[in-house]
């Protein structure tokens, strides 16, 4: 009767030690000279102006473009499509670094914000923004 031996599987480890030892070696000795990123971060301090209030464009769902001017308290009309690049033209012209917001009921079509954007645009209005109010 033949005794039959069975294969033991063993896994050498020792140089996968000598790799990783080697390895810390290089990262213990290359860390120094490592200079860690300096973030220059902006300080806060108080402004000498305060910020410009926007100029808001309200679209009403019954097609009525509303200028309400926030920084002059109480001014608020109705104006025409037509007439709204006058208007706009008339108080950038008094207040160049005043934003303008537009906002628009959530029943308008989109198509009509797009446009009242793209003529903010042509008339070269560079800080438009989009107004909306968070959900109750």
């Amino acid at each position: 009767m033949a005794r039959t031996r069975k294969q033991v599987a063993q896994i050498n480890v020792v140089p996968m030690i000598d790799v990783m030892l080697v390895l810390l070696v290089i990262f213990m000795v290359t860390a120094p000279f490592i200079n860690p990123a300096q973030v220059e971060l902006p300080s806060v301090g108080k402004t000498s102006q305060s910020p410009a209030q926007p100029l808001e464009v309200i679209i009403k769902k019954s097609g009525e473009y509303v200028l309400k001017n926030r920084a002059v308290a109480g001014d608020e009309r109705v104006v025409a499509k037509s007439e709204l690049a006058a208007e706009i033209a008339a108080l950038h012209s008094a207040l160049p670094d005043q934003p303008v917001v537009i906002a628009a009921d959530k029943d308008v079509r989109y198509e009509e914000v797009m446009n009242t954007m793209a003529l903010l645009q042509q008339m070269q209005i560079t800080r438009i923004g989009l107004l909306a109010r968070p959900a109750r």
